[in-house]
């Protein structure tokens, strides 16, 4: 290959990942951007204020895409290539940022907030498997601070975004707003793909060329024009006389999809898939993607889901002050645990599992899962306890001062994430995963001594950055960790994992530590003496008293669970090749 197109391949290759970063800051965006608009979305389909509980499903539906499909897309990834990865998750997060949009009722909505969760989760390990593939091992850590401090960064501009969008639209424009960006991301993103990178995709079902599936394009346009009738009904159609009979149930009380033009929109859809299944020359090809699911051991994967989907679902809908996990929790966990023990039956029988054997043997590489799990921990203690802290004391009367507060710390961290990873290339990774750590439990350490007057001091910012850029220290190395110990060909499973593990670890560390903060305050509560609080005022000072030691207690816990990091990563990821290696085997080809 001569030098020009070798330049021109590295600058499209740049490009490709600058915009797959950028679509990584999206869909973080909207894992927070439902912080603010969740109460327009819970009256939009009759669920008031009063009933946060019953809204629940629109949070943990979300995070039931992200987490539970992420290991079979990652290994999609390693199978197709990051790149038809990539679109595919664009695709499916602009379809559901568009039903999100159109959400008429609760199991729409959940359903919509789904598949925005697959398609966002989706980008994560997409987007690390093509740092693998496009720079050699010593070379991977500015990228990969890059990719962390954008998703990190995501935290930032949710609820930022958020609240511009709804200052002059409603919150479906949010939605409509992220259909529009997955929908031009995906142009970009199919553009700027290298020959290379179509080498990856499947055959053509029928190589001749021609016109696409003409059924099945008119079956498309029916189900889009029909569906959108059946969840947004004109009122001039659906009053008038004669047009207002296909908006009539042909089942009583059976619904608006047992409405004829709903019917109409359901058959289409059928007709779509059918065509998708037997045309030649279908319009999305769904048989090399059925492929793909059974090389990727579907089976094995979807026995993974299962066991994560008890987890997420036992924890995110919790409610910390009665119990860790939610009433149903035991049954939840129970059923995961089957779902692991057939899991491992499954993965030591499979000749091709969704884990391949091996894929974690090096000590470096469970380490990275293991180190992920406590920092998720640690790190949703400051995400959920700072706002709280500085509603309880100085910031008692304005949410957005006490949202502001924690900014502080989000700012830090993705500042963090890059310097972790231009020191990845000049430092072992368990030693900067440690100190970054470090930093943080000395942090979580500092917040725990806070008291009701604390944060009217400037003094009060010294932790709040020290911990965002403690924890963003820590990303890129356990991300380096990773990659450095596997094989090329499971990048994007060992990637998802990574990102599946520190989810757990928010999801299962934000219940035990609030339960165990709330067991504090209890105890205290119970040692204080008999009308100690006679009035109103006293009733006040000794509830935000109560409420400091509540989050003093989550944050001591916090700096414990952030210092076991710190020790697992300096015992764990000793060795680590994540610097000054021979990179000549590593550079693979785009996918």
């Amino acid at each position: 290959m001569s030098q020009a197109p070798a330049a021109a391949l590295d600058t499209r290759s740049r490009a490709l990942l600058v915009f797959c970063a950028v679509a990584v800051a999206f869909a973080a965006v909207d894992t927070y951007v439902v912080v603010l608009a969740l109460p327009d979305m819970m009256g939009s389909v009759g669920i008031s204020v009063e009933q946060l509980q019953k809204a629940a499903p629109i949070v943990s539906g979300f995070l039931l895409g992200y987490v539970a499909m992420l290991p079979l897309i990652g290994r999609i990834a390693d199978l197709r290539g990051p790149v038809p990865v990539l679109t595919a998750s664009l695709v499916t997060f602009a379809v559901g940022s568009v039903v999100t949009a159109l959400a008429y009722d609760l199991p729409s909505m959940v359903l919509g907030r789904f598949l925005q969760g697959v398609g966002g989760g989706g980008l994560v390990p997409a987007t690390m498997a093509l740092v693998g593939a496009l720079y050699p091992v010593e070379r991977r850590g500015l990228p990969l601070g890059l990719v962390s401090a954008v998703q990190e960064f995501g935290s930032v501009l949710g609820p930022l975004f958020g609240a511009a969008v709804l200052a002059f639209t409603s919150w479906r424009g949010i939605f409509a707003i992220n259909a529009a960006a997955g929908v031009l991301l995906w142009v970009v993103v199919r553009a700027l793909r290298t020959r290379d990178d179509a080498t990856t995709d499947p055959e053509p079902v029928d190589g001749r060329r021609g016109l696409p599936d003409l059924l099945g394009l008119l079956a498309l346009l029916v189900a889009l024009v029909a569906g959108y009738l059946t969840v947004r009904p004109p009122g001039s159609l659906y009053t008038d006389l004669t047009w207002g009979e296909y908006f009539i149930p042909v089942i009583e009380d059976g619904g608006r999809w047992t409405w004829p033009v709903g019917l109409l929109a359901a058959g289409a859809f059928v007709v779509l898939c059918l065509r998708c299944v037997f045309a030649r020359r279908p319009l999305f090809d769904v048989r090399s993607w059925g492929r793909s699911l059974v090389a990727a051991d579907l089976t094995g994967a979807v026995l993974l889901a299962l066991a994560l989907a008890g987890v997420v679902l036992a924890f995110a809908t919790a409610d910390p002050a009665v119990s860790v996990f939610s009433p149903q929790g035991p049954w939840l966990l129970a059923g995961s645990a089957v779902a692991v023990v057939a899991l491992v039956v499954h993965l030591r029988r499979a000749s091709d599992p969704v884990v391949p054997r091996g894929a974690l043997g090096a000590t470096a590489a469970w380490g990275s899962l293991a180190v992920s799990v406590l920092v998720g921990w640690a790190l949703i203690a400051a995400l959920v306890d700072i706002p709280l802290f500085a509603r309880t004391t100085v910031f008692r009367d304005s949410q957005l001062d006490a949202a502001l507060v924690l900014l502080r710390f989000l700012v830090a961290l993705p500042i963090g994430a890059v310097i972790g990873g231009l020191l990845v290339r000049r430092l072992p990774a368990g030693l900067i995963t440690a100190v970054g750590m470090v930093v943080s439990s000395a942090a979580f350490w500092w917040m725990s001594t806070w008291g009701e007057t604390s944060l009217e001091s400037f003094v009060s910012n010294v932790p709040l950055v020290l911990g965002g850029l403690g924890f963003g220290l820590a990303l890129a190395p356990v991300n380096a960790a990773m990659l450095a110990t596997t094989r090329a060909d499971t990048h994007g499973v060992a990637s998802a994992l990574v990102v599946v593990a520190r989810m757990v670890g928010m999801l299962v560390g934000i219940s035990v530590l609030t339960t165990w903060g709330l067991r504090r305050l209890n105890e205290a509560k119970d040692s204080n003496p008999p009308g100690a609080c006679v009035d109103d005022a006293a009733s006040r000072a000794c509830l935000r008293a109560l409420g400091v030691l509540q989050e003093q207690a989550v944050f001591q816990g916090a700096a414990a669970f952030a210092l076991l990091a710190a020790v697992l990563a300096l015992v764990l990821f000793r060795g680590a090749p994540t610097r000054g290696v021979d990179t000549g085997a590593t550079l693979q080809r785009l996918g």
